[in-house]
């Protein structure tokens, strides 16, 4: 392992154009817990309550859920590690773009500039009706559903739900970011989830070196990756930060 950490830190130097592709493993360790998986929410809870149809015709039942999904259960979590090394490489110039498929905010909260939010963000709830934007802290989820203050339409979080397209700005900036990547570092992501998995593929077709680093083989592994650095993304980032700085 030490040799590839080392082999990969000098791929990262000699990059000039990185992007990591950061999925539900890289916020595991920060206490927000992942929708799939033998530990997932969807174990718990309907996915229905995330259906754009399903919300749009009973919002007021949806909130109560959404509430305790994503502002009860890791409204306090915070940047772990991993999070902060990402932030310090881009800082350094070593790193050029973050791709998250997680809506937590922690990439901005650790420091990241350049950030592309595949799947939006839950810390924003936006107005359906007028485009408002509001963050999360201006408005008292205590009284359900949150209310626009313009229009007294229902807010909805600013993420992309079951039935809804991934933003444009993103998804143009995330494939542009792809094809001109050099190394794809992909953190903490299965490869289950369309089309996001695409950017990573399309990073491989443009040429760029992957390296993965996740605990378990996903299905990135046997078709894209180069190097499997196999390990929580906390241990495996502190280990590279090392070889780096």
């Amino acid at each position: 392992m030490d040799l590839l950490i080392k082999e990969t830190a000098k791929i990262l130097k000699e990059s000039d154009f990185t992007i990591a592709f950061t999925g539900a493993g890289i916020s595991v360790e920060s206490g927000v817990p992942p929708f799939r998986g033998e530990h997932g929410l969807w174990n718990k809870y309907n996915p229905e309550v995330l259906d754009l149809g399903y919300y749009l015709d009973h919002a007021e039942k949806c909130w109560g859920y959404i509430r305790e999904i994503f502002y009860d259960f890791f409204a306090d979590a915070k940047p772990n590690p991993a999070h902060l090394v990402l932030a310090k490489m881009e800082e350094a110039g070593l790193l050029q773009a973050v791709i998250t498929q997680n809506i937590d905010n922690l990439h901005h909260e650790a420091g990241n500039k350049e950030v592309y939010e595949f799947h939006g963000n839950s810390k924003k709830l936006k107005c359906l009706k007028c485009g408002s934007v509001y963050d999360v802290n201006e408005v008292d989820l205590e009284s359900l559903p949150p209310l626009c203050k313009k229009d007294s339409e229902i807010l909805k979080p600013d993420f992309i739900f079951f039935g809804e397209g991934i933003p444009h700005e993103a998804y143009s900036n995330s494939f542009a970011a792809a094809e001109r990547a050099k190394v794809c570092l992909i953190i903490g992501s299965t490869g289950e989830v369309t089309p996001a998995s695409y950017v990573p593929r399309t990073a491989k077709q443009s040429g760029a070196t992957i390296i993965e680093i996740n605990p378990e083989e996903s299905m990135f592994t046997s078709q894209i990756t180069d190097i499997h650095l196999k390990g929580k993304a906390s241990e495996i980032l502190t280990k590279l930060s090392s070889e780096l700085f």
